[in-house]
C-alpha cells in the first residue's frame, strides 16, 4: 500500500503544512508515504481519481490533512476506486467527521496511522456531489455562509466561527421555505422548516451533536427537521441539541420530526443554498442518497 498525505495548507487558523512534514521527517510515521501539497479548492479530488485510473493495480490510502473541507474533497476522489482508502490527520478550523470516533486525539497520532484498521462506511451523494458528515439546510445554511466569512478572524472565527454563525441566523434565518421528503413521506406540509440536518456523522459546528443515534455503516441517513419557533424557544432548546438530548427530550416533541431513511428530495425557491461538509452549494431541487459500504475508511487504534 502507498500511503499519501494530502495536505491542504490553507486549512485553519494557522498553515499546518510545515508542522506537519516536519512531524513526518521525524519519523513519526514508520511506513513508506508521499506528500501532496493542494493547490486549490477541487485539486485533491483531481488529483485523487487520476491517480487512481493511472494505476489501478496499485493499493492506496490517502490521508485528508486539513478540516472537513478536506476530508471532504479526498472522500470524493476516492469514492468509486477499490484501490483507495481515506484516512484523516484533522488539522482544520472545524473536525466534525472524527468526533464520531470519539475526537481528533486518535486521529493526530501519526505513528497510529501506519496499522490503522479500515472500516466500510457509507457516502452520502448529492447529484454529482459527496459527502462524509452531513448534508444540512434552513438556519445552518446562514450559519455556515457567515462561517465562511469569519472563519479566519480573531476572536469571532477559528473555533468560535460557528457561534457567531448562530448569532448571525437568529436575525436571518428563523424561517426558511423548502419541503423536505423521506423515502415518500413529506415531513414539513407547511413548507417552512427552522433547519434540517442529514448526517452520516453525529456533530456539526464544532460541538453540536445533530445526529446522536447516528451509525456511518447501517445504510441509512438520519434525518432531522425542526420547525420553525420563536428566537425565545429557540434559544431555550439550543442546549439539549449541543448535548445531543433533543431526540428524547418532550420539550421538542411539536417541534421536531425525525427520520431514518435512504433517499431525501428538496425542493425550495431560486437562490436555496445548503451545506455540504461545511461547503455552501447553491442548488433549488436536489436528491441526497446513501451509498451503503462505499468507502474505506482508516481508524487508528485508541491508546
Amino acid at each position: 500500500m502507498k500511503h499519501i498525505f494530502v495536505i491542504n495548507p490553507a486549512a485553519g487558523k494557522e498553515n499546518a503544512f510545515d508542522k506537519l512534514c516536519a512531524r513526518l521527517a521525524a519519523g513519526e510515521f514508520t511506513a513508506d508515504y508521499e506528500i501532496y501539497r493542494t493547490q486549490g479548492p477541487g485539486d485533491a479530488t483531481s488529483y485523487i481519481r487520476a491517480l487512481c485510473k493511472e494505476h489501478p493495480e496499485q493499493d492506496y490510502r490517502f490521508y485528508a490533512c486539513g478540516g472537513d473541507g478536506t476530508l471532504n474533497e479526498v472522500v470524493s476522489g476516492a469514492v468509486g476506486f477499490a484501490n483507495a482508502s481515506v484516512g484523516c490527520y484533522p488539522c482544520g478550523s472545524g473536525n466534525d467527521f472524527v468526533k464520531y470516533y470519539g475526537g481528533s486525539e486518535r486521529f493526530l497520532d501519526l505513528a497510529a496511522h501506519a496499522d490503522a484498521e479500515e472500516e466500510k462506511i457509507d457516502v452520502i451523494q448529492i447529484g454529482d456531489r459527496y459527502a462524509i458528515n452531513a448534508v444540512h439546510f434552513g438556519f445552518d445554511s446562514c450559519v455556515a455562509q457567515t462561517m465562511e466569512r469569519v472563519r479566519r478572524k480573531a476572536i469571532i472565527g477559528g473555533s468560535n466561527a460557528y457561534r457567531t454563525g448562530v448569532l448571525v441566523g437568529l436575525f436571518k434565518g428563523m424561517k426558511n421555505k423548502c419541503r423536505v421528503t423521506v423515502d415518500g413521506e413529506l415531513l414539513n406540509p407547511a413548507g417552512t422548516i427552522l433547519l434540517c440536518t442529514i448526517a452520516n456523522g453525529q456533530y456539526v459546528g464544532g460541538s453540536y451533536r445533530c445526529a446522536p443515534r447516528s451509525q456511518n455503516n447501517d445504510g441509512l441517513l438520519e434525518v432531522c427537521l425542526v420547525h420553525p419557533v420563536s428566537r425565545l424557544k429557540f434559544i431555550s432548546l439550543v442546549k439539549y441539541y449541543t448535548e445531543g438530548t433533543h431526540l428524547d427530550n418532550p420539550k421538542f416533541d411539536k417541534v421536531l420530526v425525525y427520520r431514518r431513511g435512504k433517499e431525501v428530495e428538496v425542493e425550495a425557491p431560486e437562490g436555496f443554498v445548503f451545506s455540504l461538509d461545511g461547503e455552501l452549494v447553491y442548488r433549488n431541487k436536489f436528491t441526497v442518497r446513501v451509498l451503503p459500504g462505499a468507502l474505506r475508511f482508516a481508524v487508528p487504534k485508541q491508546k
